[in-house]
C-alpha cells in the first residue's frame, strides 16, 4: 500500500447489522480506512423484545475462574456494539487483523468534522434492511435497555 487510502464514509441507517459487518470487516481486510456512521440507526433482525432479551442475556455470563463475580466487560453504546460485531468477524490476534481494526472508525450520529461529508456518504446495497418489514429493532433502541444513555442526555463529548 502506496500513499493514503481514501476514508470511505458508511451511512449506518437502516442496515442489517450482521451483513454490514461482514462486508466492512472484508474491506478493512484489503486496506481500505472505513467510517460507520448513524451506528445507532444500523438494525438487528428479529422481533424487537426477542433481539433485546438475547442481548441482556450477555450479561449474565460468569467466568470458571469467579462465577458469581459478573465479570466480563459487554458494549452498551451502539457505536461499540458495532466495532465488536466487526471485531469478531477480523482474525484479531493477527498483525494484519489488528492494523484492519485500526483503520476503523464508528460513530452514533454524526459529529461535527463529518457534517461537510455528507454528501459523500454511501450505502452498502447488500446489507440494506429493505425486506424485514416491522420485525427489527434498532441498536439506538437495544443499548438504551442496556443501560446506555444517548448523547442528547448526555452532551456530544470532546
Amino acid at each position: 500500500m502506496t500513499g493514503m487510502v481514501e476514508e470511505i464514509i458508511v451511512n449506518g441507517e437502516g442496515h442489517i447489522l450482521g451483513r454490514l459487518a461482514s462486508i466492512v470487516a472484508k474491506r478493512l481486510l484489503n486496506g481500505e480506512r472505513i467510517t460507520i456512521l448513524n451506528a445507532d440507526k444500523v438494525v438487528v433482525s428479529g422481533d424487537r423484545k426477542m433481539v433485546i432479551e438475547s442481548y441482556k442475556l450477555l450479561f449474565e455470563v460468569g467466568t470458571l475462574r469467579s462465577p458469581y463475580k459478573q465479570g466480563i466487560r459487554r458494549p452498551r453504546s451502539p457505536e461499540n456494539i458495532v466495532r465488536r460485531t466487526i471485531r469478531g468477524m477480523l482474525p484479531i490476534s493477527k498483525p494484519k487483523g489488528r492494523s484492519a481494526f485500526r483503520r476503523l472508525k464508528v460513530f452514533t450520529g454524526i459529529p461535527p468534522e463529518y457534517v461537510d461529508k455528507v454528501n459523500k456518504m454511501i450505502k452498502i446495497e447488500d446489507a440494506l434492511a429493505t425486506r424485514l418489514g416491522r420485525k427489527y429493532a434498532t441498536l439506538a433502541e437495544i443499548a438504551i435497555q442496556l443501560g446506555w444513555k444517548p448523547k442528547s442526555q448526555v452532551g456530544w463529548r470532546k
